[in-house]
């Protein structure tokens, strides 16, 4: 090897260890520093916005003459359920004793209650969806601080803007409106009339299988049950249960069987937030068949109870 050759060598040597050490000491820990960096960013991307709770307070108002009443507080809720967090604050109670005193003072207002929820929340209830069930559970609060049912509209909506807390509560899911009725108005009045005669045309049927505990209603049923509530609240009657029964055994058995049948559907109904003192119950057991009991089949459409008004 010439002198020249190895010179070049020796330069081309150089120059590969230099490139060498370039990029492990500087464009190898940029670059690892980069990557880094932009994992970093994506994992903190990927992490789930966390919104504050949603604290809707109680505020309610007659658009009629500006009388309002307000309170910081509101009914909470937890997460797919429709029962009232105890305890309700003070304040709460004394601006809803307020607005029942005003009611009776001022005949012709009404009060519009609206249950929200949203749509990540299951609704195990007797009724449409759980903002109803809301509505109707903060009626009954009204009604036992003094105001008629009669004076009362529930609703319920679907609002995904709530958010609850890190214990899955919602902080006054539900609003509030009063109304004026128009003393020349009879269209509520009828619409009344022609839901009566809905319901009577077309009862809530449940059918029991022997040795049933548990009662699942389907979309249909529970938008029938919202009816009869809606309607027992505005007339005084009240919703009738009545038990069926197949005519195996005797008659005094299948009549007491009945009736069991019928206080258990009761119970549903009244541990879904509908008064107990707005239900009856009956049986006629084996007298009132609705198919042949030679049958299984018939037997099976027999045993039922039927849920409608009195």
């Amino acid at each position: 090897m010439s002198k020249k050759t190895g010179y070049l060598l020796g330069i081309l040597l150089t120059i590969i260890i230099g490139t060498l050490l370039y990029w492990f000491l500087c464009c190898k820990p940029c670059l690892e520093a980069k990557q880094a960096a932009i994992e970093a960013a994506a994992i903190e991307a990927a992490k789930p916005e966390v919104k504050a709770a949603t604290k809707n307070a109680f505020s309610i108002i007659d658009t009629k003459s500006s009388i309002r009443f307000n309170s910081n507080d509101n009914f909470n809720f937890k997460a797919s359920d429709f029962s009232i967090l105890e305890p309700v604050s003070s304040d709460l109670t004394n601006k809803i004793e307020r607005l029942s005193t005003y009611l009776k003072d001022n005949p012709g207002k009404t009060v519009d209650i609206t249950g929200h929820y949203t749509s990540g929340e299951k609704n195990n209830t007797v009724f449409p969806n759980l903002g109803l069930a809301r509505a109707n559970s903060v009626k009954n609060y009204f009604v036992s601080h003094g105001m008629s049912s009669k004076d009362i509209n529930t609703f319920g909506k679907l609002n995904d803007d709530l958010v609850p807390d890190e214990n899955y509560i919602y902080y006054g899911p539900a609003t509030y409106k009063i109304g004026t009725i128009d003393p020349d108005d009879t269209s509520a009045a009828d619409a009344l009339k022609q839901l009566g005669e809905e319901i009577k045309a077309d009862p809530l049927v449940l059918y029991f299988d022997s040795g049933a505990a548990s009662i699942s209603l389907t979309a249909n049923q529970r938008e029938k049950v919202a009816k009869m509530v809606r309607y027992v609240d505005k007339v005084d009657t009240s919703i009738s249960v009545i038990g069926h029964t197949d005519n195996t055994g005797n008659r005094d058995a299948n009549i007491k069987l009945g009736k069991n049948r019928a206080e258990f559907v009761k119970t549903y109904l009244v541990q879904n937030g509908i008064s107990a003192n707005k239900i009856s119950t009956s049986s006629k057991g084996p007298d009132k068949p609705i198919a042949d009991n030679n049958t299984d089949e018939g037997k099976a459409k027999n045993r039922r109870v039927v849920v409608t008004i009195n």
